[in-house]
Formats: C-alpha cells, structure tokens, sequence
C-alpha cells in the first residue's frame, strides 16, 4: 500500500491508483489519528462510504469514532454540568462533552464546509492543546481531548469552504469525487499496522528543510503544513518497515500534504517529471545535488497527484479552493421566533422558558435552599431563564453610482473597477446586490437585487456617463429601494459613489445651491430610516461636499485616491450589518 515509484508510470492516474492512494491515507490516519487528520473532499455515496470503512477496519479495537451532530451547542460540545447528578447531590456535577468523550479516537465531521465559525475555533483550540477546559456553571475542571479530526466537505457551490482554521491542522487532503464507484471493489493488502506503530523512523537532518522549501516553492504560506509533512514522512517509513525517512516517504507526504494545499506547481519540476531518474544525479554535490533532490522528490509527487491537480497547478489556479464565510452575511435580530442561540434571565410570561438553563441555574444552591420537609427541588425567580432567539436576515448592497459628467469619464472607470471588485466581494457573502445610477435629470434602477454577479457585472458595464448631477434623485431612489428591502425583512446597506457635487435640484431644474441643498435633505432623510450607508468620494482629490453628504447620511466616507480594493473591501464589512 504504498505510493508509485515510476514518475513515467502509466497508470499512475488511474482510478485503481488513486483509490489505492486514498487506502495508503487511511492507513496513514489509522496510525496516527490525533498527529494527522484528514480532510475528505467527496459527495455522499458509496466511494465515500468506503473509505470510512476501510478506515474503522484499520482503527485498533475499540477506539471510538463519533459523528459531531450538526448545530451542536457548547455544552454538548466541550461539557458542562451533569443536571441530574447535580440535582441529586445538591452540589455541582461536570459531564464530559463530545470532545472529552472521544478522546484517543475520531471525530467525524459531516458537511464540514457549513460548520458554525464559534465551533469550529473551539474544536481548534483542543486540537492546539489535546484538552477541554470547562470553567461555568459553578463547575472548573479539564479533561484530555486528544482526537483525530475527519472534515467531510460535501460543498456544492465555489461559495462554500471548509473553516480554514481546521482545513490548515487536517495533515492529509484527499479529492476523492474522481473516482468511479467500480475501482473501490479492487481488495487491497491490508498493512501490517502494529508493526508500523511499533516503528521509530529516524530523520535526515536535511529532510525537515528540503519539505520547508518544497513548501515554499510551491507558494504555500501554512507554517503548520511542513511539519505535517514530516510526521506524515515518518508514520509512512514506519508503514513501508524502513528505519530511516527516505525520498520516497517525502514524496508521499509532498503528495498527501503538500500539493493539495499548492497555489503553483515548478515548470523544472514537471519536466522531471516526465522524465525517469538518473541514478547519476545522486553523485551531484553542492546546492545542485540538493535542488535536484527537491526535484525528485516533487517528480515522484506530481505523479500520484489527483487528475486535473497537477494541471491546475501549472496554470497556476492553485487548488479547488472555496472562498470562506458564505452565506454568513446578513444582520441577527432578536425575535420571538427563530434559531434558538441560549438563554437569558426573564419573565416566561415574556418569552419561552428554557427549562434545562432554569435547572442548570437553580441546581448549584439547592443544598443551601433545601430546609426540613421542604421540597426537593426549589427553584427561585431569580433562576429562571428564557430562550434567545434570533433571525438571520438577508443583506441588500445597494450601489448608487454617480454617472455624472462632473465624474470624468476616467473616474467613473475607476469607480465601476471599484464597484466590481465590492461585487465580489458582496457575491462572496452571498449578499443581495442592486444598481442605481443617477445622470442627467434623475436616477435610474439598473438592476433589481439580485445574487447574480452575471447580471451585475453587466449591468454595470453598460453604465453610461455624462450629463449633469441629480445627487438628490440618486439619493431617493436608494432610499425607497432600501426602505423596500427592509419591509420584505432584509438587511439594506447604500454604497453611494459620487464627488458631491450636485448641480441638478429634486425638481430636475439646473442651480448648484437648490441642488446642494436638496441633496443633504435627501442624505438626512436616509439616516433618520436607520439604513446604514458608506460614501465613497470619486473626486480626483477629497470633496468637502462628499464629507458633508457623508456627516448628513450618518454614514462613513472614504475618499477614492487612497480607496484600494483592500480598504474597499473592509470598509463594506464595517458599514454592512454585522452577523
């Protein structure tokens, strides 16, 4: 069960061959569970479901594996307190979470890519430590938590990712959606797997440095990634019997570790790789002799790569890489419906009782509470406790475009790039966007709100210029769209890019100051509907108009010289509604 040797091998994408890749990483996680960790990028089915099984078939007798529920609260999570063992003694009782439970064994994380970001940090921080530290409830204790962690990433859309705190900690990284279900019917030999745990493979002192500067090479900035590489380099000595890492048990880990987390691949390293080995180059000395180890080593890895990974690589794509946080964006409000999110001290008459927090609250004094012939259990008004609950809204980024001529037809470019890169960015939280431009005498609506970055980009290359500025105009009809949103129960943010200089009044009449005038009228009227907003000066140079827009509209600015797509992009997350 080990990796292809023949770079020139013919079949060494085949489907046999990468299956058989994916039963040497399960047999690599099934010796070290807590050292490595896998993320297994497959859709459900029966490849996928092979693989796990072949996985628990590796696992010692006994080690638990357990399934992370989906939406898994925190006490359930890393513990908290025992309710009936509390109860019944009368002083507090810590229970074991999920976590401490599985300890010495793995974790299985379904739909890996939609997990809470608060869960996923936490399950971070025990990999970090290998222990739960619970300090609540009246109730301080720690217990060992050394798991290994089985990401399952089953995202659809290039709008889902994986939390990429946990993606970076998961040693192995396996595609496995390119396999056909009839290549896991071929039986493998099963290794010898406590023998190889039994194994202490000894390091080259080279090694360490030749995968940190594969890492380099291959554009990979994770300090954690090398180091990964090598306990995967010695856990796979170990499985082959060799006492020492050698070439080969690097290549493994450059493919198993390494290239799945690669933004290019070295044009050299390629064409080795089309070509055998020398036995000559071993006779190299000096740095050739080192880079040309390097090479090997990547020719052996690019070989046992997934189809279509390679490729991407030396077109510098970089990996299938989701963008992370979608479909998170949107603001919370507290409701009387909704997804329940914890408890707060109140009235049941004023919301929903949460009986276990009113349990939990009241369980800790019960010995001091309890008197001679009293009940067993007194609960008091100060312990009881309702439910919070919140719904998640939709945000609207609604763009007000100033297409004026005062906007110059070279600044109204560098408005629509700035406006471009924002759609991005919007199209990435799975934001709602919506195009209103304003020229001439009025404004006009350019596009409904919309998730399509299609038609947005469209419509915002179709934007003409010229004409005079109607900023009050551009200003209303931002506003009546966002106060549209708002009643369908979604979340407006107005993004308004203009110089400020308004010279169109409400009327459509020509006249600077009735249009000055008319515009901060508009801009006040926006802020006092609560919509959150963000001017964006377009001027060549800052506008004193633009400032006072902005102080009338409640709103931030920000001038377009120093505007770059970074400060863009932070300034859309701090005016959007935070979620």
């Amino acid at each position: 069960m080990t990796a292809p040797q023949d770079a020139t091998s013919s079949d060494a994408r085949a489907p046999d061959a990468t299956w058989s890749r994916a039963c040497l990483a399960a047999a690599l996680v099934a010796l070290d569970p807590a050292g490595t960790g896998v993320v297994l990028r497959a859709r459900p089915g029966p490849v996928r479901d092979s693989w796990l099984d072949a996985l628990r078939a590796l696992l010692p007798v006994g080690m638990p594996v357990t399934r992370l529920p989906p939406g898994i609260a925190d006490d359930a999570l890393l513990g908290g307190l025992d309710l009936p063992a509390t109860l019944r003694t009368g002083r507090p009782v810590a229970q074991p979470g999920l976590l401490a439970r599985s300890h010495g064994g793995i974790v299985l994380v379904p739909m890996a890519e939609r997990l809470a970001p608060g869960i996923a940090a936490r399950i971070a921080q025990v990999l970090d430590t290998g222990s739960v530290e619970v300090a609540r409830d009246g109730i301080a204790t720690r217990h060992p938590a050394q798991v290994g962690l089985v990401l399952l990433d089953e995202g659809e859309g290039e709008d889902e990712a994986l939390p990429p705190g946990l993606a970076d900690r998961a040693a192995i990284h396996l595609d496995l959606d390119a396999i056909p279900p009839g290549a896991v019917a071929t039986p493998l030999p099963r290794p010898d797997l406590d023998a190889a745990r039994a194994a202490r493979s000894a390091l080259p002192a080279e090694a360490a440095e030749t995968l940190c500067a594969l890492a380099a090479r291959l554009g990979i900035a994770s300090l954690r990634a090398p180091l990964l590489a090598l306990r995967v380099a010695r856990l796979h000595a170990g499985l082959d019997g060799r006492s020492i890492v050698e070439e080969l048990d690097l290549a493994v880990a450059v493919a198993l570790v390494l290239a799945p987390r690669a933004r290019t691949w070295p044009q050299d390293a390629d064409e080795a790789a089309a070509e055998p080995p020398r036995p000559d180059r071993d006779d190299e000395a000096g740095p050739a002799g080192q880079e040309s180890g390097e090479d090997r080593i990547l020719a052996a890895a690019a070989a046992s790569l997934p189809p279509g990974l390679l490729a991407r690589l030396l077109a510098h794509e970089g990996p299938r890489n989701r963008s992370p946080g979608a479909g998170r964006a949107g603001a919370v409000a507290q409701a009387q419906r909704g997804r329940p999110v914890g408890a707060r001290p109140g009235d049941p008459r004023r919301g929903r009782l949460a009986l276990i927090e009113t349990l939990r609250a009241a369980a800790p004094w019960q010995r001091l509470r309890r008197a001679e012939g009293a009940a067993r259990l007194r609960i008091t008004a100060d312990d009881l406790r309702i439910r919070r609950l919140v719904q998640r809204r939709e945000t609207t980024t609604i763009f007000a475009v100033d297409a004026s001529g005062s906007a110059a037809l070279e600044r109204l470019a560098e408005a629509k790039g700035a406006v471009e890169s924002l759609l991005a960015e919007c199209y990435v939280r799975r934001d709602r966007v919506a195009l209103v431009a304003f020229r001439g005498r009025g404004a006009e609506l350019l596009l409904v709100p919309t998730r399509s970055l299609v038609r947005a980009k469209r419509a915002l290359a179709a934007l003409p210029g010229g004409g005079g500025t109607p900023l009050a105009a551009g200003i209303e009809a931002a506003g009546r769209l966002a106060a549209a949103e708002r009643r369908a129960g979604r979340s407006p943010v107005v993004l308004l890019l203009t110089d400020g200089r308004a010279n169109v009044a409400r009327s459509g009449a020509p006249g600077r100051a009735q249009a000055a005038s008319d515009a901060l009228s508009a801009a006040r009227a926006l802020a006092q509907e609560g919509t959150r907003a963000l001017v964006i000066d377009t001027a060549a140079r800052p506008q004193d108009a633009a400032r006072a827009l902005a102080a009338a509209m409640a709103a931030r600015y920000l001038a377009m010289p120093q505007a770059d797509a970074a400060r863009l992009t932070r300034a859309v997350r701090e005016a959007a509604p935070s979620c």
